[in-house]
């Protein structure tokens, strides 16, 4: 079976011109690495937060995994189509989410021809207004219902560490319209596979956190990351 990393490759490669599957493993071996963080940058919010993430992230795959990772965060405007090559990518902000229409295409490309985002609501305890605008972008590009709750028995829990579903976090409080701490993330799934994974619990300023100086005292928060980084490139 193809892998996502690979049918990635090959979508990308069709939407320039025609490419055969021998020129897909051709162009296999053009990267060194496995695995690059791609954040996605867009014209409507403040997409360039929780700074140190990445770098957590990545340290952390390269700590418990045998990925060969880049060490540097790649930042792409989703208008961009670069993006669409990328092997996953990470979406978050606070403020409103509009796609402009180079965007909107891109994104809906991306997600329908094998890709994985990762979004996350940094707002939820706030005004909500990033919640509801970016839900309103996926109601709109794939349907009212597309965006549902994920099981916490999802193979998402067991891809690399186990959970018994989204793990706590110190920075969500309670949720900007249901006065609630979310026990769920919700998804998008693609032809049986999460293609967007989204979460109210603002896991990106949890993993932002600078617990490495004070690991003695923390679990490392960074384990079910790892988890979501597994699944989107064997999923």
């Amino acid at each position: 079976m193809i892998s996502r990393r690979q049918f990635l490759q090959y979508a990308t490669l069709s939407c320039a011109t025609a490419y055969s599957l021998p020129s897909l493993l051709h162009a296999q071996g053009r990267s060194d690495f496995d695995f690059y963080f791609t954040r996605l940058s867009y014209e409507s919010g403040d997409w360039d937060v929780d700074e140190r993430m990445p770098a957590n992230i990545l340290n952390s795959l390269i700590e418990y995994t045998t990925m060969r990772v880049d060490i540097n965060e790649r930042i792409i405007p989703l208008s961009d189509p670069a993006m669409l090559s990328s092997p996953f990518c990470y979406l978050a902000g606070h403020r409103l989410v509009a796609f402009g229409h180079e965007e909107r295409q891109n994104f809906e490309t991306y997600v329908k021809n094998g890709g994985f985002v990762f979004v996350d609501d940094c707002n939820h305890d706030i005004d909500g207004v990033f919640a509801q605008s970016f839900e309103a972008q996926m109601s709109e590009i794939f349907g009212p219902d597309a965006l549902r709750k994920i099981s916490n028995d999802h193979a998402i829990y067991s891809s690399f560490f186990r959970f018994d579903g989204p793990p706590d976090t110190s920075i969500e409080l309670n949720g900007w319209g249901d006065d609630l701490v979310h026990d769920y993330l919700k998804g998008i799934e693609i032809d049986g596979r999460i293609a967007v994974l989204y979460s109210n619990k603002d896991l990106g300023c949890e993993w932002d956190y600078d617990f490495r100086n004070k690991r003695f005292m923390y679990e490392d928060n960074t384990k079910f990351a790892v988890n979501i980084v597994v699944y989107a490139m064997t999923a």
